[in-house]
């Protein structure tokens, strides 16, 4: 048993004597001396508000049509939003809250030893029952994928997740191991979403972080194209600062301000149609004024209204029938975070975007450091997931750490310990990932024609017994590129797209296509596709 000592606050900075001073950027943030920031990522814009167009002057037909003319996008790229969350330092992922199991899945149990290394003492692992209850209730597949029954992941994705909408989400989980204490993982995917079709109205990537990947780990540098390097975003104000459309709204009405741009494009056309310059390029310059014109009635028409992109002033999102209630918004800097992500990454202006939490190096000695932070996670998650379901688009939310913790069977019976083992160090064999689906339509169906082969694909690999990654069982088990090409093809296969993945990364390292197939996990959201 532990002893009782101070608890380590959930914003407190880590300091570990077995590690060294940190000196980087990404060292400070894994060990929760820098907050990691907020980001922004895809989606529709027609889901703003409960009735988004309503929030909207009309624009008229002939502008409407020559609004596709000039390649102006109001929905995005027509791709599923994508959010991936970034527990910089090596969190928990395996057994204590997504449940890991050998070759036949999840429910494919480990050993008590094994469980015990992933932090579950003996009266709590998945595979007993449970003795208060007489019932085997440590696993909780309310969310599609199976989770440990007191996961702090899970505990605050319930919380923030309702009853109804949780039927409608499915997850799958990736045994793959990767390196502690370093930004140097290669584990973030927004390159490579956008190389798979996402995009944004507004921007093409979003991070937290100023940094190449827009994150806390880096990106496969095969991917990384500078031309959509993430723009920074990390506060509201960032949020609501992205477009300028000058001071006309504030002199006129939202409606008079459209008409008056509208006016200024019709009537410079009616002189541009009466100017011959015999220039070569004359209708090409023709073009741009007259895109220049429509592209700002267009902004008008979609923002002219300030509060339009303002996460806070969204009824969804914070108040009294809220994600957030007032109180809570305005105390947790993490919420806000997250609340201006949600609000872009669902409504089309961003392709895709990377949430950075910092100070998931959290193997201090106990258990409840990491508790309240992975619990923190949760709700962020959740509430991704509830806006998404509150919205009607679908969402694909992945969730990766640099390394993992283990346990040495110690336990910490502190109120936020929960009696579970506390982690005393770093151990990059016990790492995993996962990703959770929601699709407006129905539940994601995950791939197989028998309760066997379906464990096989929601679970991507497995774990030997000891709980350890066995890095034979697919290509992403010892190669964190290959695991960001395994998401990518699971990005696309909610698409029905995974056929064009070798045409997309032609260099890819996943295989055949047979061997692909084993790494998907489920058939195709068509029915979730924005503007699909």
């Amino acid at each position: 048993m532990s002893k009782n000592k101070k608890t380590i606050g959930i914003d407190e900075p880590l300091r570990h004597a077995d590690h060294k001073r940190p000196v980087t950027r990404r060292e400070f943030i894994a060990q929760g001396f820098m907050t990691g920031a907020a980001t922004v990522t895809a989606g529709s814009i027609f889901s703003l508000f409960a009735n988004p167009r309503a929030a909207q002057a009309a624009l008229s037909a002939d502008i409407e049509t020559l609004k596709a003319a000039c390649g102006i996008a109001t929905q995005g790229a027509g791709k599923i939003p994508f959010i991936c969350f970034d527990l910089a330092g090596g969190a928990n992922i395996s057994g204590s809250n997504v449940l890991v199991g050998g070759k036949g899945g999840q429910m494919d149990f480990l050993t008590s030893a094994g469980y015990s290394k992933l932090g579950l003492p003996g009266d709590m692992i998945p595979s007993i029952v449970n003795m208060t209850t007489g019932t085997n209730d440590f696993i909780n597949n309310e969310l599609g994928l199976s989770f440990h029954s007191d996961s702090a992941f899970l505990r605050g994705m319930l919380e923030k997740v309702s009853v109804a909408n949780r039927a409608n989400i499915n997850g799958a989980v990736i045994p793959a191991r990767s390196d502690n204490d370093t930004g140097n993982n290669p584990h973030n995917p927004m390159y490579a979403i956008n190389k798979a079709g996402a995009d944004g109205s507004l921007l093409t990537l979003i991070g937290s972080q100023a940094t190449d990947s827009g994150g806390n780990s880096m990106a496969p540098a095969a991917m990384i194209d500078p031309a959509v390097r993430p723009t920074k975003v990390d506060r509201g104000s960032d949020v609501t600062g992205l477009v300028d459309i000058g001071d006309l709204t504030s002199l006129l009405s939202q409606d008079d301000a459209v008409a008056v741009m509208e006016s200024m494009e019709r009537i410079s056309a009616q002189k541009m149609a009466k100017v011959n310059s015999q220039v070569a390029d004359d209708a090409s310059i023709k073009d741009a004024v007259k895109c220049n014109y429509v592209k700002s009635a267009d902004l008008a028409d979609r923002f002219g209204d300030p509060t339009t992109l303002n996460p806070a002033l969204d009824p969804d999102i914070v108040g009294a029938n809220g994600i957030f209630a007032d109180q809570e918004f305005s105390d947790e800097r993490e919420f806000q975070k997250t609340a201006a992500v949600m609000k872009l990454v669902m409504n089309g202006f961003a392709g895709a975007g990377t949430i950075t939490m910092g100070g998931y190096d959290y193997h201090t000695g106990d258990r409840a450091a990491g508790e309240t932070r992975d619990l923190r996670a949760g709700r962020c998650m959740g509430a991704c997931l509830e806006y998404a379901a509150r919205l009607g688009v679908p969402l694909m939310m992945y969730v990766f750490s640099d390394g993992s913790v283990a346990s040495d069977g110690t336990v910490d019976n502190s109120p936020e310990g929960r009696g579970k083992g506390a982690w005393q160090g770093d151990n990059s064999s016990t790492a995993a990932s996962f990703f959770m689906v929601y699709n407006p339509a129905s539940r994601p169906v995950i791939i197989g024609a028998t309760p066997e082969q379906q464990a096989n694909h929601q679970q991507i690999g497995y774990m030997r017994s000891d709980a350890s990654v066995e890095t034979a069982s697919t290509p992403a088990a010892n190669n964190v590129n290959l695991l960001v090409e395994t998401v990518v093809l699971n990005y696309m296969a909610l698409h029905g797209d995974q056929g064009n993945f070798q045409n997309v990364f032609p260099n890819h390292g996943l295989g055949n296509s047979a061997l692909m197939d084993s790494l998907t996990a489920f058939e195709p959201v068509v029915n979730g596709v924005i503007g699909g």
